[in-house]
């Protein structure tokens, strides 16, 4: 009997066994699979982001996210760190759109603000390309993976704020429009026919490149795959003409195009002071003049803060400055500032309560 017993185990036995070893053998390579899976680098040509998954919930109060579009550091970077000092952490975000393998460390800024806030995707961004709304676009994606970020602020390098945060928070989230400067101007010969028929000479926009945008704007800009090419494939030679100057033109034509023109206040919320060199014929003979200390008094930025209205001559169009129908101040920020003029701005407490400390807060 134990004999006949134990004749049948033993095949048993090493099924048993065998049957083990593959289910073992299965699960180590799915394992193997997934982590593969997860160590790819994302695909830089991938436009949909997080942010489709999004319902539009989020916890705590809604965020301005402040888009830096600079050269290398933060030059200016005392007053901005006033400025945050003074307002909830929890009501604002920061991005940095740096040039690659520039990094924002202890060693270049001071300011806690900053350290770590530059992207790790950024493009070599030059004047008249596309890299320039290329940078733009790649801030706004990486901003709109924090489903609470709900206003988005484009500022570059020689930017500074005109009022504390407070103000500026209240102001922004009091409007449901997006603030996009955008106008015909009959003047200028930058409508290349080589674009048509994808993007039609009657939505052919020109406008100042530092926009503020509300979230579904921001949306509508990076996922785009339609109009970016375009821009991307004229504006490989600044240097011939007509040229488009993407950064002027991209954003106020794309939203013209999807019909969004009377969701904006079609005005900049960054004041230039602009100026003609004497060759006319130069692209870029036009350029906003740079404020010194000297032209930084209490006096000259009162003078910025009153302006209520903006003349668009080639529209025959006076743009009234109100948010909800009611008259408001045109103008939030201004460049472009020296570092002389930001220390001005800062002693003279525009931004909040002057901090001497703050100065050491400078990149």
């Amino acid at each position: 009997m134990s004999k006949k017993n134990s004749t049948p185990s033993r095949p048993r036995f090493w099924f048993d066994s065998k049957l083990v070893t593959f289910i073992t053998l299965l699960l180590t390579s799915l394992v193997l699979l997934v982590l593969h899976s997860r160590s790819k680098p994302p695909q830089s040509t991938t436009i949909a982001v997080d942010h489709r998954l999004f319902d539009g919930h989020f916890e705590g109060p809604p965020k301005i996210a402040f888009l830096f579009l600079v050269r290398k550091n933060i030059p200016l970077g005392f007053i901005w760190h006033c400025f945050f000092k003074n307002a909830p952490v929890s009501e604002f975000s920061i991005y940095v759109h740096s040039r690659p393998g520039f990094v924002l460390n202890g060693s270049t800024t001071r300011s806690a603000f900053f350290q770590d806030r530059q992207l790790k995707n950024s493009v070599e961004v030059a004047w008249g390309e596309a890299s320039m709304i290329e940078a733009e676009r790649r801030l706004l994606r990486a901003s709109l993976d924090d489903p609470a970020n709900q206003r988005f602020v484009l500022v570059s390098d020689s930017c500074v704020p005109l009022y504390n945060f407070s103000y500026i928070y209240h102001y922004l989230m009091s409007s449901p429009r997006s603030f996009v400067d955008s106008f015909l101007d009959v003047e200028e010969v930058r409508y290349n026919p080589k674009i048509s028929p994808v993007i039609p000479e009657d939505k052919w926009r020109k406008g100042s490149q530092w926009i503020t945008l509300v979230r579904k704007h921001a949306e509508v800009i990076v996922d785009d795959d339609i109009v970016f090419p375009v821009f991307k494939k004229l504006c490989k030679e600044p240097q011939l003409e007509p040229n488009c100057i993407p950064d002027e033109h991209y954003v106020p034509t794309l939203l013209v195009m999807k019909g969004l023109q009377n969701e904006l206040e079609r005005r900049t919320l960054t004041y230039s002071l602009w100026s003609q060199s004497a060759d006319k014929t130069n692209p870029k003979a036009w350029h906003p003049a740079t404020f010194n200390y000297a032209k930084s008094s209490p006096q000259h930025i009162k003078v910025i803060k009153d302006i209520n209205h903006v003349n668009y001559e080639s529209e025959n169009r006076t743009e009234l400055c109100r948010v909800n129908s009611i008259a408001s101040p045109c103008f939030l920020f201004a460049r472009k500032f020296s570092r002389g003029a930001a220390l001005r701005l800062l002693t003279d407490g525009v931004v909040g309560p002057y901090d001497r400390n703050a100065m050491t807060a400078s990149t």
